[in-house]
Parts: structure tokens; C-alpha cells; sequence
């Protein structure tokens, strides 16, 4: 199984997914992470405001970040490997990056948090 990994750009939260304007982009892309890892993927996303350390620690996103700069994010890397720049992959990239069937049982539930309990959108 691939690690995928997801360096973004400076979000207000962890998932971006807060706030008065919520970018529907990152509702689908935060649902589709959720669908992969709870299928057993395994997946870690990374948010420049929150965990600058992780971009920094990482050779291959700090040379991404010296030639394209922020404004290159999101950065997907699949096994150390850029596979995506400039975009959020979808759940079919995701679940195929991932070696996960998409076909198989959600290992957290029916809904994007696990525990059934959500919101009027469907997730946490």
C-alpha cells in the first residue's frame, strides 16, 4: 500500500473546511481523504499554516516550494514521488494511488467522521 501525502496551501483550519465561505473544493477533496483512509488507506495531509515543520522537513517539498513557491499547492506526493501539483486529486486517483477498492466496506461507518454523528452537509 502507497502513502500518500498532501502539502497545502496556508487553510484557515486543518481541512480548510471552516469559516463564513467555505470552498466547496475542499469539502469534496476533505470527504474524498476521509472515503480512502476509511477504506485503509494511508494518507496524511498538511496544512502550511498549521505544520510548517512537515514542508520543511521534507527535501522534495522544500525544493517544490523554492522553485513554484505557495502558490504551487497542493503538492501530492505518492511514496516520496510528486504525483500532482496545483490541484486536489480525485477519489478515483486517491483510492487508485492508495491500492484501495473503492467497492470495498467503509471501515469508519456511513459518515466522514465514523461515528454516524454529522452535520447538515454530511460530515464533521
Amino acid at each position: 500500500m502507497s502513502k500518500i501525502e498532501v502539502f497545502e496551501p496556508a487553510l484557515c483550519c486543518a481541512t480548510g473546511v471552516c469559516g463564513e465561505d467555505v470552498d466547496q473544493q475542499l469539502v469534496v477533496f476533505s470527504a474524498d481523504l476521509d472515503f480512502v483512509a476509511g477504506r485503509g488507506g494511508d494518507v496524511a495531509r498538511y496544512n502550511l499554516a498549521s505544520e510548517p515543520g512537515a514542508f520543511a522537513g521534507n527535501e522534495t517539498v522544500r525544493a517544490f516550494l523554492h522553485v513554484a513557491g505557495s502558490a504551487g499547492l497542493p503538492l501530492v506526493l505518492v511514496d516520496g514521488v510528486t504525483a500532482m501539483t496545483g490541484r486536489y486529486p480525485d477519489r478515483e486517483q486517491l483510492s487508485k494511488w492508495a491500492g484501495v477498492d473503492v467497492a470495498a466496506p467503509n471501515l469508519l461507518g456511513d459518515s466522514c467522521c465514523g461515528s454516524g454523528a454529522s452535520d447538515a452537509s454530511g460530515c464533521c
